[in-house]
């Protein structure tokens, strides 16, 4: 099986003739998030990709081969919802800032979530679909690339999808240290807690 463990993010610094030639994978996003997986390319061979620890992989990335060879990235289509604003029921409010409250929501409940200007997709889950329903959203199911927001998500999954409710509450702990600076001089963080 041909490796592969390097990753050009977004093909940067590769002639675009050299990508657009390459055999290609097509990976959901359950795949994208592992560090290790295998993976069949476009011409038919088998790929181990082994990638540091928390690297989420993106559609337009380009995997680099042991012997040399590039592998285009594509974001395979997946059931996911798609997230659109009301347009009937306008009571003088606006339905981006609808779609600005739901992602909202959401971010709290850390689900990745892909924003777009015009909509957010996630993945299929019944109860947040109701849920977005009773704030008056337009839920579809479709089968589409699914690309999330990295941010606090992709940093804290390192590679298992579901360790980040524990993991971010890690961070929200390492966030107050800097409190302990203040103890000589600020006697109100004694107080803090109290």
């Amino acid at each position: 099986m041909l490796q592969a463990s390097k990753l050009i993010p977004q093909a940067q610094g590769l002639a675009p003739a050299l990508v657009r030639r390459a055999a290609h994978i097509e990976l959901d996003w359950d795949v994208r998030q592992k560090s290790r997986f295998d993976a069949t390319a476009s011409d038919g061979r088998n790929v181990g990709v082994f990638l540091p620890r928390g690297t989420v992989v993106r559609g337009g990335d380009v995997l680099i081969t042991q012997d040399g060879s590039l592998l285009r990235v594509v974001a395979a289509p997946q059931a996911v919802l798609r997230i659109t604003a009301c347009t009937d029921h306008h009571h003088g409010h606006d339905g981006a800032f609808d779609l600005m409250r739901a992602a909202y929501h959401l971010g709290n409940r850390h689900v990745p979530i892909e924003l777009q200007p015009d909509h957010l997709k996630i993945e299929p889950d019944h109860v947040l679909a109701d849920m977005l329903r009773a704030m008056h959203l337009t839920v579809v199911d479709a089968r589409e690339p699914f690309e999330p927001e990295s941010g606090a998500y992709g940093q804290h999954t390192s590679g298992h999808g579901h360790a980040h409710g524990a993991q971010t509450h890690d961070h929200g702990h390492a966030s107050h240290t800097h409190g302990h600076h203040a103890h000589g001089h600020d006697h109100a963080a004694g107080h803090e807690h109290g």
